[in-house]
């Protein structure tokens, strides 16, 4: 072992009369750790957040998304053909996609109407967040009585966000009717365009964008009811791995050239995603103040152990210890205070995430989308932590080392 290390693990046990030297290293080392804790907990529940927040919105985003430069574009199979060749693209489906209101005999509503491929395995995710009915429902017509009569009729089926169906204050199996906003000529005047629907499912993404005002239908219902004939809005990517959409995006961008618009959920939801990394950077710097604050009593712990070691010092250097081997002593002491205080507060901030993703805690449903604290760990943003609470403590002893490799043994001994 060598000399400098040896000596700074013999000053970390301070003798009787050093006890407030022993106190304020307790205090330095228990101030990293509180810090390393506190940012390594944050940094798993804002990348829980985020996460559950991504996962939510891709089961009604799809990963790359390919449109015309108008508001509709001709349906071609070669075109979906040619996505579903090109690697890591594991679904390619049309869709369709336009504003319209929905009225029940309760209430009336503005929503966000979108027509897909009511075949299971589709290219959003979304089935997940329902609550009942399922996908396939909406590619076949069901029976809905018409009136106190007992008439029936048959009607293609709806999906609604809870919220939505309780604003119209309407359940699965009752009708809807689906109005235009683009009117029809007649020789009248102008007259809305009314079809009636089935609400056959309900979704629930915890989210009151989508839950209030978003409705599905299938493809061929939605292309008859905005007069599309085989026209769609774009075409929905899936990809095999979302990590890779802007690289799959960037080849199907290459592959259909300059005629369509191509983008990956990144680009779609970009100001939302760069919002929450940049709340992440904050508070990754923000906390980092108290490992810093941690560094401060570092500093004056090992000031104070030079001062009370200026005789010892001397000796090592009349004995032909050098500079760099005195300063070396005290970056040894810093960095066990440091490192101890680093990896004690990471196991405790690992310990705590596993315990909220165990046994959570409670969030109020009516203002947070999820019922519990999500919380997400990865290995590298530990390890992003460890690296920077060292450096931080490695810094910390800079000054006071420096200083004890510059006294003068001559100077330090004169009066003893």
């Amino acid at each position: 072992m060598p000399y400098a290390l040896f000596i700074g693990l013999r000053y970390l046990r301070a003798k009787r009369r050093e006890g407030f030297i022993s106190l304020i290293t307790a205090i330095a080392t228990a101030g990293v750790a509180i810090g390393v804790m506190t940012l390594n907990i944050v940094l798993g529940v804002m990348t829980g957040f985020e996460e559950d927040l991504r996962d939510r919105i891709l089961g009604f985003t799809p990963h790359v998304l390919v449109t015309g430069y108008g508001t509709s574009m001709a349906d071609d199979p070669a075109l979906e053909a040619t996505l579903r060749a090109l690697p890591g693209v594991v679904v390619a489906a049309p869709y369709v996609q336009g504003q319209a209101m929905l009225s029940s005999a309760a209430n009336v509503a503005g929503i966000m109407l979108r027509g897909v491929d009511p075949a299971p395995g589709g290219a959003l995710d979304f089935a997940r967040h329902l609550r009942a009915g399922r996908i396939e429902d909406l590619a076949v017509k069901h029976e809905v009585t018409r009136d106190a009569s007992g008439a029936t009729v048959m009607l293609p089926g709806i999906i609604l966000g809870k919220e939505l169906a309780r604003q119209l204050d309407v359940q699965v199996g009752d009708p809807v009717n689906l109005v235009s906003p683009v009117a029809i000529p007649t020789a009248i005047g102008a007259v809305p365009k009314v079809k009636r629907f089935a609400v056959v499912g309900l979704f629930e993404a915890g989210m009151v964008e989508y839950d209030s005002a978003l409705a599905y239908i299938g493809l061929a219902d939605a292309q008859r009811f905005f007069d599309l004939d085989r026209a769609v809005s774009g075409v929905e990517v899936r990809t095999d791995d979302l990590d890779h959409a802007d690289a799959v995006g960037a080849a199907i961008a290459r592959a259909v050239g300059f005629s369509y618009q191509v983008r990956s959920w990144r680009e779609i939801n970009y100001n939302l995603f760069s919002a929450i990394k940049l709340e992440k950077t904050v508070y990754f710097v923000v906390l980092l103040l108290i490992v810093l604050v941690a560094a401060f009593n570092i500093v004056a712990t090992l000031v104070m152990v030079v001062m009370e070691k200026r005789k010892d010092i001397a000796v090592l250097k009349s004995m032909g210890a050098t500079r760099p081997g005195i300063a070396q002593i005290f970056i040894y002491k810093g960095l066990v205070i440091g490192g101890v205080g680093t990896v004690v507060g990471s196991a405790a901030g690992l310990a705590v995430c596993e315990l909220l993703g165990t046994y959570g805690i409670p969030l109020p449903k009516d203002v947070f989308y999820v019922s519990t604290v999500p919380v997400k760990i990865y290995p590298e943003y530990f390890a992003l932590v460890v690296g920077v609470s060292l450096a931080i403590c490695l810094l910390a002893t800079l000054y006071p080392a420096r200083q004890a490799s510059r006294l003068v043994p001559v100077e330090a001994i004169r009066y003893d």
